[in-house]
């Protein structure tokens, strides 16, 4: 166990080794910084490999003493991976192979000149490179949550407290009341992050009211929507952030107990959550006597198997609990009566990723950045038609373009930019006409979608928006836990009938009959899984009707819905090179060398394969 004068030494001591990794070259020491991004996505890509082989290499080359070689937690910039960042200099080296190991540690480390080919060459108007913080991907970011990510090693509780670890903890605990803490929190306007917006402060003082024997602290670490990680990289990257943000809860509500709730699908964060909160515990951090102030807290992990009805509060209880994962009905709500029958307060991961710095920097300080009505910032998994797709951190209220266009580098191959879907699969999708929209809470309420977790997932020109809603709605009719009729057999149903219109079977009247469904479904669901379900449906045929009825008349405008596509070949530009032949998996082209073929609708499965690799162009929807 750690007294509160050891830690303060642990932090002035790490403080300095911390601080040099940045890109200003003027480091308080000569020893180098190797950053290795040990995320999800970079760990699929080998970063693990080149971690280790950097460790290798780095010793053989005597230069242990001189460089550091850490495995961080996620850098942002995902489509860039594997990730390798050196400081003091601040060289950003993407797209790293274990074999380009050698150069860096050679030329770089050693020989002291970056390898250029691995670099991400972005310059400004003076052919200068420009600073990582410069670069289009992260000037129009505000890293609060993700502040730590990508700099500190998330296995290394010293290197937490070199960046004012458990600083907050001791703050609240020492300098404020239970009803202070839920004052700030209150004041500062944080609203919780796991889709609703409804008002943390709220949530803790309705938590910290309720009677009761005993009262838990739980944490949605679920995050079940397609394309959506920024649970899991803020857990991956900086665990002890969530651990002592709930720490302050469970002061603030009078718990003693807390439960993170995390899906099995994600072994690094399960692991360095794990790691974190068993050195939290030989620290004396988590425990009896929590820091030494006389709080007990203590945590513990459930595991998830990934059903995503359980990212829903109330079914998450259930689970955690070892009950079907199934909503409650509500009132009471889990303030009131939560996990096993008590008080609970529940929050998601990016909830908690904001609480420590409310307390640090203050609730004023929170409160300036943002909206009136959405105060801070938000974490944003960027997805779909994007040059940079990734994890990115931008304050409420940045317009939907700057988000697209400026951090997301726009659609790939001079595309044109369609729609946006934000909230996973019960949000909604933005058109192009609506770029400018600001991202906050009532803004996308009022235009038919919602902020929801934070996917956020990019279409282009070559989507069908009938298309896309229907592969939304058929995620969330396969997960419906089937416990209420309106989500159970309504969305079936409501599937059903998208499936006609994809189909070319579809009548306009159709068309009414499935609005009207959906507003059926969303006001007599029992949870917001139901009551958000059939958001892509309507938000596509407000926005994007003409396509609906083109596809009543039999067309897919964008030439996705099989059933309404046909392929074939012009005669005129056809040179007969048999390529298309050749790699029709069913057969379904003939025809001799030199001379036009033919194409079979009888037999096209219409896969695409012979139009995608046509050298002339010669094949066509």
């Amino acid at each position: 166990m750690k007294t509160l004068q050891e830690l303060q030494e642990i932090r002035e001591r790490m403080r300095s080794a911390v601080a040099d990794r940045k890109e200003s070259g003027a480091g308080t020491t000569e020893k180098m910084s190797v950053l290795v991004c040990g995320g999800t996505g970079c760990t699929s890509g080998n970063s693990k490999i080149i971690f280790e082989n950097l460790k290798t290499k780095v010793a053989a080359a005597g230069i242990e003493n001189k460089v550091d070689i850490i495995l961080t937690g996620c850098f942002g910039l995902c489509s860039k991976g594997p990730i390798v960042v050196v400081y003091p200099d601040g060289a950003f080296y993407t797209h790293v192979k274990p074999e380009d190991v050698d150069d860096i540690v050679n030329d770089h480390l050693v020989g002291g000149t970056p390898v250029e080919r691995l670099l991400h060459a972005e310059k400004d108007a003076d052919g200068l490179m420009k600073s990582i913080n410069d670069t289009d991907f992260y000037r129009s970011q505000r890293r609060v949550v993700l502040r730590n990510c990508g700099v500190i090693d998330p296995e290394n509780i010293d290197e937490y407290l070199a960046k004012d670890g458990y600083l907050a903890y001791e703050k609240a605990v020492t300098q404020m009341t239970p009803q202070q803490v839920i004052d700030e929190i209150k004041k500062s306007g944080l609203r919780g992050r796991g889709g609703a917006g409804f008002s943390t402060g709220m949530k803790w003082q309705f938590t910290h009211d309720a009677q009761g024997d005993m009262k838990y602290v739980a944490c949605n670490a679920d995050e079940g929507d397609p394309g959506a990680f920024m649970d899991r990289s803020l857990l991956e990257g900086d665990p002890h952030a969530v651990i002592e943000a709930m720490m302050i809860a469970g002061y603030a509500v009078g718990a003693e107990h807390g439960v993170i709730y995390v899906r099995a699908e994600y072994p690094i964060a399960v692991h360095r959550l794990e790691i974190a909160m068993a050195q939290a515990r030989e620290y004396g951090i988590l425990g009896d006597n929590a820091l030494g102030l006389g709080h007990k807290f203590d945590l513990e992990l459930r595991l998830g198997a990934g059903a995503f009805v359980c990212g829903e509060e109330t079914a998450l209880l259930n689970s955690a609990e070892g009950k079907r994962g199934e909503p409650r009905q509500r009132p009471p709500f889990p303030a009131v009566k939560g996990l096993f029958g008590k008080p609970t307060l529940i929050n998601n991961v990016e909830t908690y990723g904001n609480i420590t710095q409310i307390i640090l920097n203050g609730a004023d300080w929170f409160a300036a950045m943002g909206t009136e009505k959405s105060k801070g910032t938000k974490v944003f998994a960027l997805g779909g038609k994007l040059e940079n797709v990734g994890l990115v951190e931008i304050p409420m209220g940045t317009p939907l373009r700057t988000i697209i266009e400026d951090i997301g580098g726009g659609c790939p191959h001079g595309k044109k930019f369609k729609a946006a879907q934000t909230g996973g699969p019960s949000g909604g999708c933005i058109p192009s006409s609506l770029i400018d929209t600001p991202i906050d809470y009532d803004n996308l309420m009022a235009i038919g979608s919602m902020m929801g977790s934070g996917g956020l997932i990019v279409m282009d020109e070559d989507n069908c928006m009938v298309d896309i809603a229907k592969f939304f709605l058929e995620f969330t009719v396969d997960e419906s836990c089937g416990k209420c009729t309106p989500c159970r057999i309504g969305n079936k149903r409501l599937l059903e009938m998208l499936d006609k219109v994809t189909k070319g079977e579809a009548t306009l009247e159709d068309l009414d009959k499935m609005e009207e469904l959906c507003h059926y479904i969303k006001d007599n669901s029992l949870c917001g899984l139901g009551q958000t379900a059939p958001n892509p449906v309507l938000s596509t045929l407000r926005y994007f009707r003409d396509e609906y009825e083109a596809h009543c008349n039999g067309k897919c405008p964008a030439g996705v819905c099989k059933a309404l596509v046909s392929y074939k070949i012009d005669p005129d530009k056809c040179i007969g090179c048999t390529i298309c032949a050749r790699n029709c998996p069913v057969g379904a082209i003939s025809g001799t060398v030199k001379q036009p073929h033919v194409l079979d609708a009888k037999k096209c499965i219409k896969c695409g394969v012979c139009a995608s690799k046509c050298p002339k162009g010669a094949i066509s929807k």
